[in-house]
């Protein structure tokens, strides 16, 4: 979302085409993968309210992204401007909630079968912290609109979890399920490497700063996950719950028919 740009700014045919189209793609793939859930009977509205809370929250945040490219690229400051600040104060629900429903699912002891539970109870946390990290570097940096822009798509990219985790053949991909959803989300700031250099020749710092943050966030979870403290915030968050007696670093069993 490139928001609360430098009121000099000036559209720049090309880049701003590029995170438009972009921003659609992702906005495809967020919608192809809770649709494919709900499809296929994985998901239903008959969930917990929580959830419902979660998913209108975090979907609410791909249609901000998406206007804000809109704006951006038609020039529509006016709107662009304000719906960047609602979209920073955004964030803070977005990570209340998501923090919210990983303890919830752990507790109950209802990770997907593709996770380990601490590695899931991990994860979850560390991916929405670190596209809040990369969104409100991006706000900061609002007045170098190439930084701005960039940051902000490496941050959505990263959010593209749950949707791949939901297109991916996850069973499939056990032990490495996680990692490969990872792996899948930094085709996008790839992909705008690519378009950098075929449009100048050169590839913009922002990238770099980007995927190391997402790359350190990877092996920030492996390293949690794997280590002591990570053990102790089980113990934490399951405590006197169904989630206390489940293995916290052994896959769950496979649904039937699997």
């Amino acid at each position: 979302m490139a928001t609360l740009a430098d009121r000099s700014f000036t559209p720049t045919t090309g880049d701003e085409r590029f995170f438009l189209r972009a921003a659609i793609a992702m906005a495809i793939i967020v919608v192809a993968g809770f649709s494919l859930d709900l499809a296929t009977g994985r998901s239903t509205f008959h969930s917990p309210p929580l959830l419902h809370a979660h998913a209108i929250t975090f979907m609410g945040w791909v249609v901000i992204y998406l206007l804000q490219n809109v704006f951006a690229a038609t020039g529509r400051m006016e709107l662009h401007r304000p719906l960047g600040w609602i979209g920073t104060a955004w964030i803070g629900a977005m990570i209340v909630l998501g923090f919210l429903v990983t303890i919830a699912m752990v507790r109950r002891g209802d990770v997907p079968f593709f996770f380990k539970p601490l590695q899931f109870l991990v994860f979850d946390p560390v991916i929405i912290l670190t596209f809040a990290g990369l969104t409100w570097a991006a706000v900061i940096m609002r007045r170098r609109t190439d930084w701005h822009r960039r940051l902000h798509y490496c941050g959505m990219s990263l959010l593209l979890g749950p949707a791949f985790g939901r297109l991916l053949p996850m069973p499939f991909l056990i032990p490495w399920a996680y990692e490969t959803v990872v792996a899948a989300c930094l085709i996008f700031p790839l992909i705008g490497i690519w378009a950098d250099v075929r449009r100048s020749g050169r590839i913009h710092p922002a990238w770099r700063w980007g995927i190391a943050t997402i790359v350190g966030s990877l092996l920030l979870t492996e390293a949690l996950t794997y280590g002591p403290v990570g053990g102790a915030l089980y113990r934490a968050a399951t405590n006197g719950s169904p989630g206390a007696q489940v293995p916290p670093l052994q896959f769950p069993a496979l649904p039937p028919g699997l």
